[in-house]
């Protein structure tokens, strides 16, 4: 089954170090938690925290103390402040930022140094500081790659083609074009995956839409099939790996071995396709495609022949044999007095 992927996350530092988005932070305090990670895009405004109820308090965000968080805090006194904030840093936050350039109470002050919690503040308002530092982090916290392959729409499912140079990639993807499925990239694939779990790619920009077959040369797909014919981005759910044809190798026969490829941290389910003459590998990949689909919704069909199988075997007794791994060759049917092959 495919593994949750590592979470991403950046230093705190790095939000010092921005030179592109002019956050225009400064360094008040805390210094020792610069190392603290973010992992996530989104700010959060402490607001009823403030009051005790830290349950939906997010540690993984920036923590933005605005005109409204300041102002509470100046409401309360200097004991009242030291228990707000200790009760607030009772949860090991990411950082603190305090916007407008406003004056920093003490006891916000005197806290984030004792919970060695980074405190910054910048001169922006706050409605301007999220919308960059969002930005920012949405950048940041993007894991990117690149692999060589067709990428391709089937039936909604995100395919990607795999294989070495010359095993027929792209002719399998200009037949299934003709089809009415949709390229999205060809020999070069960009991927991006953003905090979470889904894997996205798109073309270079440079060959977008445009694909190499041997003997015609640079096609453009979008020119020759029309607008519906290609996409710019889609995810992807599904590898394909075309391989040549080895008498000697084993294929996975029953479909019950799983097999699945890490792209940028995501385990991702993959199939591994054997190219030889008179193989329909267009129809190959679109069953494919629909497969999977079943599988999303709760049909594997693999497990379920073994399923029905093993019923069987158990009813008929150890005169029934399993399936061998490499197909069904083990399974011998009875009738009532004579054994067929």
């Amino acid at each position: 089954m495919p593994t949750t992927p590592p979470s991403l996350s950046i230093p705190v530092s790095a939000l010092l170090e921005d030179q592109q988005y002019d956050l225009k932070l400064e360094l008040l305090a805390g210094a020792e938690g610069l190392e603290r990670q973010i992992s996530s895009s989104r700010i959060q405004k402490p607001g009823l925290a403030l009051t005790g109820f830290t349950e939906h308090l997010h540690a993984e965000r920036i923590q933005v103390f605005g005109n409204t968080e300041i102002s509470y805090l100046n409401t309360l006194t200097v004991d009242q402040q030291r228990q707000v904030v200790s009760t607030l840093f009772e949860n090991r936050l990411a950082c603190v930022v305090v916007t407008k350039g406003l004056e920093v109470p003490a006891p916000l002050f005197e806290g984030c140094q004792e919970h060695r919690l980074t405190l910054m503040r910048t001169p922006l308002i706050s409605s301007a500081f999220i919308s960059q530092v969002q930005s920012f982090l949405e950048e940041a916290l993007t894991a990117t790659g690149q692999l060589h392959g067709v990428l391709l729409d089937v039936f909604g499912v995100g395919v990607l083609l795999l294989g070495k140079s010359g095993i027929g990639k792209s002719e399998v993807a200009l037949d299934l074009v003709m089809r009415g499925h949709r390229l999205v990239a060809d020999d070069l694939v960009n991927l991006t995956r953003r905090s979470g779990a889904d894997v996205y790619g798109h073309g270079n920009d440079l060959i977008q839409h445009h694909m190499e077959i041997r003997g015609l040369g640079i096609l453009n797909i979008k020119d020759l099939f029309g607008v519906a014919s290609v996409r710019d981005r889609k995810k992807i759910e599904l590898i394909i790996e075309l391989v040549e044809w080895q008498p000697s190798a084993e294929y996975d026969r029953l479909g019950l071995d799983e097999k699945t490829m890490s792209l940028v941290g995501v385990d991702t389910p993959m199939a591994v396709v054997p190219v030889r003459p008179g193989r329909n590998m267009t129809t190959i990949v679109e069953v494919a495609a629909r497969n999977h689909l079943l599988k999303l919704r709760g049909h594997h069909s693999a497990l379920e022949f073994a399923e029905k199988l093993t019923r069987a075997i158990s009813r008929s007794g150890p005169r029934l044999t399993a399936p061998t791994p490499s197909g069904t060759s083990g399974i011998r049917r009875w009738s009532n007095e004579e054994e067929v092959e």
